[in-house]
């Protein structure tokens, strides 16, 4: 600023001296004309002037002070501002910034309200239901110490299900001198003793005790059951006054069902023949709604030992096989040759019945099951194969004769005695198979509450998995075993008007065909038929009641011995439970039956050419029973 002060100031001098230096030296060659002129003022001097310069010169530093202050200042205050806007801008970032963080807190504490809102929702929610649980839960432990369904012992349920008391009747129009149960093949003709009549029995017999046991493991269930009765009857066993029946084992079996929907069984129980409900689950059979203990003709069955293999496909189809426990009935047939052994009486140290016969079997008998459930009902199709034997003597020859009661030959005495001599020279054994194949269906119609079912079976020595247990086989002249032919089938309508009641009409029966070859077999057209319409008179040998005392026993029409072509049954019955719930069921049934048991027609000479002969029975049951929940 100094520097430029002085420049300043050495150029207004040199101005001021500048004019006159340009007179003096303009003039100086020549003279000078004399010019008048105006008095020029006199200006300041030199010295003024420096002095003016020199004052202007410490005004101009005064101002140039004052403005290097009010700069100073400025610059003092520029300095300030821009340390405030400094310290503004760094407030307003930490204001920012607080903001920021009071703006993550504000999300983060709405973030927590929501999610403490939500935890205390869901813990209201957990609340009710923990309280709903736990009082439900509190309900079925009541239940369970105060009504337990099952009993369970060290990871197994115990279930006695399926047992019950029954107090029952059965009333006969024509005698059998049987129980509860009926034997069909020996519904009395119509000109029998028997027949002229009736019967009624009491019994609590058909009272039932099961238990089933039952294991969970992570891919199956294990379960065992056992179910008995008092439908057995011992040597000693009568009703004389206190009865004396003994426990008969029904059912008693063992079952592996996998995961994966094989299933393995073995033991006692249904036959894979009979009709079932579920698959081929054993205890989902399906029984005719009866209280007749041997059920009705027509339906098919067997209750005996059977290990069984089955495989369920997606709750829709099941394929299983089994193999059974066989018995061979009893060669039944006009003339038959006695040089044969099929089987003997049971010995006391094999633990069979000494007052049954049993045969000697080649093999089990084989079944094969397919069950269809499609959606609409349950339909099955099966066959059973089986093996008939037995042993024949070709050189043995025997003689048949009548004997008084000591043994004595007495013609027209009424006791026949056979004797056979002949020796083992040339003996062979024969075997026979049978097979049969049978089907049935049970749906419902319209709903629930009408059912409609039907089943039979049909071939060669299946008499015996019919309800009359009509006979298997008969002999020709050489003794060879010809498996007879025969049917079974039983149709079903049940009706479930209300919860309590249930309706039912069954009609089936058991037919066997006639199967003579001339000399030899079953139903032969030359039996004399010609008593059958003839009630027998009392008389002969066989005049005692029980082996001593008068009376006789109740005898068929004398020539009159052909053999069971059918029986028929028509049934209808009601069900009412008067109650069903958490203590038990109680219900009450009615039955009404019609029985037809007709054999195969012979000779009937003049007086009944041809006839055959049939036996006609009423039966009325009634039972009232408890069962345990």
């Amino acid at each position: 600023m100094t520097k430029t002060l002085k420049v300043l100031a050495t150029l207004a001098l040199t101005a001021a001296l500048a004019p006159g230096f340009a007179q003096t030296t303009a003039s100086s060659p020549s003279t000078p004309k004399r010019v008048h002129r105006k008095p020029v003022p006199k200006g300041p001097t030199v010295q003024q002037q420096i002095e003016e310069l020199r004052q202007q010169e410490q005004a101009d530093h005064g101002q140039i002070d004052n403005l290097k202050q009010q700069l100073s200042d400025r610059d003092a205050q520029l300095q300030s501002a821009q340390q405030a806007a400094q310290q503004a801008q760094a407030a307003a970032q930490a204001a920012q910034q607080a903001a920021q963080q009071q703006q993550q807190t504000l999300s983060a504490t709405s973030d927590s309200v929501s999610s403490l809102q939500n935890s205390v929702s869901d813990l209201k929610a957990n609340n009710v239901s923990l309280a709903s649980t736990i009082q439900t839960e509190q309900t079925a432990v009541k239940k369970a110490i105060e009504s337990p369904e099952a009993i369970h012992y060290k990871g197994i349920t115990l279930s006695p299900a399926g047992s019950f008391i029954a107090a029952e009747t059965v009333w006969r129009q024509g005698a059998t001198g049987s129980d509860i149960n009926t034997p069909f093949t020996s519904v009395p003709l119509q000109n029998s003793d028997n027949a002229q009549l009736s019967e009624f029995f009491g019994t609590g017999r058909q009272s039932r005790l099961a238990l089933k046991a039952t294991g969970k493991l992570a891919n199956a269930t294990l379960s065992g059951y056992y179910e008995m009765d008092w439908l057995g009857a011992g040597i000693s066993s009568n009703s004389n006054q206190s009865n004396s029946y003994v426990l008969r084992q029904r059912q008693l079996w063992t079952d592996a069902l996998f995961s994966n929907g094989w299933d393995v069984s073995g033991g006692q129980g249904w036959s894979l023949a009979t009709e079932t409900t579920q698959g081929e689950t054993r205890g989902t059979e399906v029984l005719p709604s009866t209280i007749d203990s041997q059920y009705t003709t027509g339906f098919v069955w067997t209750r005996q030992y059977g290990f069984r293999v089955s495989k369920n496909f997606a709750n829709k189809f099941w394929l299983g096989a089994s193999a059974e426990n066989a018995e061979t009935l009893n060669p039944a047939g006009g003339g038959l040759p006695l040089n044969v052994i099929i089987g003997s009486a049971g010995t006391g140290g094999g633990l069979y019945n000494a007052t049954a016969n049993y045969s000697f079997n080649y093999s089990p008998d084989f079944i094969g099951k397919l069950v269809f459930e499609p959606g609409w009902g349950h339909w099955e199709v099966f066959g059973i194969e089986r093996n008939f034997r037995d042993r024949i003597y070709p050189n043995e020859t025997c003689t048949s004769q009548t004997v008084n009661g000591s043994g004595t030959p007495a013609a027209g005495s009424g006791v026949s005695v056979t004797t056979c001599t002949g020796n083992t020279s040339g003996a062979f054994n024969d075997l026979a198979p049978g097979a049969g194949v049978g089907g049935g269906f049970r749906v419902p119609l319209g709903t629930k509450k009408f059912v409609v079912g039907l089943k039979g079976l049909y071939g060669k020595g299946m008499g015996r998995y019919g309800s009359s247990t009509i006979a298997d086989i008969t002999l020709r002249t050489n003794g060879l075993i010809d498996p007879l032919k025969a049917f079974s089938a039983l149709s079903t309508i049940e009706l479930n008007p209300t919860s309590r009641l249930n309706l039912y009409f069954n009609y089936g029966g058991d037919y066997v065909y006639r199967d003579y070859n001339g000399t030899h077999g079953y139903g032969s057209p030359l039996t004399s038929m010609t008593g059958c319409h003839t009630e027998p008179a009392p008389g002969g040998t066989n005049n005692t009641y029980g082996g001593n005392g008068t009376g006789f026993d109740p005898a068929a029409p004398g020539s009159c011995g052909n053999q069971n072509k059918d029986v028929q049954e028509v049934t209808a019955g009601e069900w009412y439970n008067f109650y069903n719930g958490p203590k038990g069921r109680m219900r009450f049934g009615l039955q009404y039956a019609r029985f037809e048991r007709d054999i195969w027609s012979g000779a009937g000479g003049t007086t009944n050419p041809g006839g055959g002969a049939r036996g006609i029975d009423n039966m009325f049951w009634t039972s009232f029973r408890y069962y345990v929940p």
